[in-house]
């Protein structure tokens, strides 16, 4: 029997795989995750298929914590529930120790329903409802208030209710190394922070204890933790002075980067991302030249994407091949940007889940979605591989099942792996009809 054709590819190679971005990187299967061949978990649960991993949750959040503690007498890290939600994740992390920090009142519930009690819950964001402020002030919840229309809404729902609870008041910082979210909380240069303490001192019903900053997301520059805690501490000193007020927390939030690659990032971020321990030396190093010999403050991270982007993985099956007229190869996936919105941001890691043969060249990886930027990675080199072969996207623990559409296909099932090689769906695959329960025709259709 005559052998099919195939046409040649010609693969320009540099001398020891040495350009100016670095050596090559080697594909390398990855057949098993915690022990779990990725062939079983694929039959037993369906692809697309999300795996967690636990063991990777604990050792990411245990990593933290000792960076802490090496440093630090009095600290708390708090689970930052937008980045992944989902019951059992958060449960691990409470399990770990951490407290729950929440930005809506869905997320509150959320908590709340999962037994973490009011005083071990963080509520942070723009918009906190009054019916929200009131169960948040019920439960004893701190609360991280934002803008004074929500300061003037708290001291209502305080009066009302009888109590004068704890809060916070969340910071902005424009002489950092960083852009500035200036949309969230009080400005400190222009003196916003400080007009907002006095005003909780004056009005009586409020204790301010806390104050929060939070300056952005995919940090890779620890030096801005350095002035971002040196400008706090300098803060929390000047509302004892000025204001009257005891400040006995300092949130720093989270931002720190994961190891993912930006899609306009240099380097690979597996060798560009600073460490827990990096971060920590900094901010640490910030607080105390900040607090100038001043008693030390309870420190408060709320990190998530670092914790948790390691632990996620993405298993996805090959459907088809075409070539494009540029001459790449075009691998189209059974899962899409619609459940992996992060490869909009990321250049992400993917890597075969089976030994591949063949001469790598410049790969496309479509997803099945009729859309033209449904792209899960736009250009990585890559052997050939057939329809019902498998990859997996590493570093997919954030965001991507909190900001997953349901966009033309349903949401797939996802599992965590225990280190014992334990699996379970700790959410179930959408179904058509969990989908169409929360609709209803009108009748004179």
């Amino acid at each position: 029997m005559r052998a099919k054709y195939e046409r040649p590819i010609i693969v320009r190679h540099s001398l020891a795989g040495v350009n100016k971005f670095g050596v090559t990187p080697a594909i390398r299967p990855i057949t098993s995750i915690e022990g779990v061949s990725i062939a079983d978990l694929v039959a037993a649960h369906g692809s697309p298929l999300f795996v967690f991993s636990e063991r990777v949750l604990r050792d990411r959040v245990r990593e933290l914590r000792a960076a802490l503690a090496r440093r630090l007498a009095s600290f708390e890290v708090a689970w930052s529930y937008k980045t992944n939600y989902l019951g059992a994740i958060c449960k691990v992390f409470h399990q770990e120790g951490s407290l729950a920090e929440v930005v809506s009142g869905m997320e509150l519930d959320m908590a709340i329903a999962a037994g973490v009690a009011g005083e071990r819950i963080l509520f942070n964001g723009p918009y906190k409802s009054g019916p929200e402020l009131a169960k948040a002030f019920e439960h004893q919840v701190q609360i991280h208030l934002d803008h004074l229309d929500e300061l003037t809404s708290a001291e209502k729902v305080a009066e009302q209710l009888g109590l004068r609870p704890k809060v916070g008041i969340r910071v902005n910082i424009s002489e950092l190394p960083v852009p500035t979210w200036d949309r969230f909380g009080f400005n400190l240069e222009s003196g916003r922070a400080l007009e907002a303490a006095r005003r909780i001192t004056r009005g009586g019903r409020l204790d301010l204890r806390t104050i929060h900053c939070h300056i952005g997301t995919f940090i890779t520059n620890p030096d801005a933790y350095r002035l971002a805690a040196q400008a706090m501490a300098g803060l929390a000193l000047t509302l004892e002075r000025d204001a009257g007020c005891r400040i006995d927390t300092i949130d720093l939030g989270g931002g720190f980067a994961s190891r993912n690659t930006l899609q306009a990032q240099y380097l690979p971020g597996e060798e560009s991302t600073p460490s827990l321990d990096e971060f920590v030396e900094a901010l640490v190093s910030g607080l105390e030249e900040g607090l100038q010999g001043a008693e030390p403050r309870r420190l408060i991270l709320e990190t998530g994407r670092a914790l948790v982007d390691d632990a996620g993985h993405l298993v996805l099956t090959v459907v088809g091949n075409k070539r494009l007229l540029d001459k790449r190869r075009a691998v189209i996936l059974d899962g899409g940007v619609n459940i992996l919105p992060t490869a909009w941001w990321y250049r992400h890691n993917l890597q075969p889940a089976q030994e591949t043969f063949g001469t790598p060249e410049p790969t496309v990886f479509l997803g099945p979605l009729c859309m033209n930027i449904d792209v899960v990675r736009d250009r990585i080199l890559f052997p050939p591989l057939r329809v019902g072969d498998r990859v997996v996207v590493r570093h997919v623990g954030a965001y991507n099942v909190t900001q997953w559409m349901q966009f033309i296909g349903l949401r797939p099932n996802v599992v965590l792996v225990s280190p014992k090689g334990e699996h379970s769906v700790i959410r179930r695959a959408e179904t058509l009809e969990a989908l169409r329960a929360l609709e209803s025709i009108p009748s004179w259709l």
